[in-house]
């Protein structure tokens, strides 16, 4: 885990901005936060040297691209040494679709939020799931997105 980083109120104007829009020119940066190219730029190397900044990237409309269904599913093993973990996290990485996996606390132990194109696309993602041989598996399906975010609040 990473070490905390202490941010003043240019920085945080920085990353709310970038977190708005990452492809702001540095110019087009500089100017909304009020400071010179030259400024702006040694803070932005600063908070990406600190991992401040984890990387930059395109959203793109799930959708738009042929991948309109979203689920979590909860996993629980019975299985909690780190041989099995490390062979899930590989199995988890190799699975197209796959966005985000979290270990919990709590009633189940792995929680994974995936995209897929239709419940056979889902059929799919399952199957390659249980490769990492899982006490129980459960999905939820999203019905609607009320609130999408990925900026963190400043």
């Amino acid at each position: 885990m990473s070490e905390r980083v202490q941010l003043d109120r240019i920085d945080r104007r920085i990353l709310s901005a970038l977190q708005g829009d990452a492809s702001l020119s540095l110019a087009d940066l500089a100017e909304r936060v009020e400071l010179s190219r030259s400024a702006c730029g040694r803070r932005l190397q600063k908070l990406e040297a600190s991992e401040v900044i984890r990387g930059r990237v395109t959203l793109l409309n799930g959708p738009v691209v042929g991948l309109p269904l979203t689920v979590f599913v909860s996993v629980r093993t019975s299985q909690h040494n780190a041989a099995w973990a490390d062979g899930f996290a590989s199995v988890v990485e190799s699975i197209p679709g796959v966005l985000e996996v979290y270990r919990m606390a709590g009633d189940i132990d792995y929680l994974v939020k995936a995209v897929v194109a239709d419940m056979g696309d889902y059929d799919r993602l399952y199957q390659e799931l249980i490769q990492a041989d899982l006490l129980d598996v459960s999905a939820s399906f999203v019905m609607e997105e009320i609130r999408y975010s990925t900026a963190m609040p400043l």
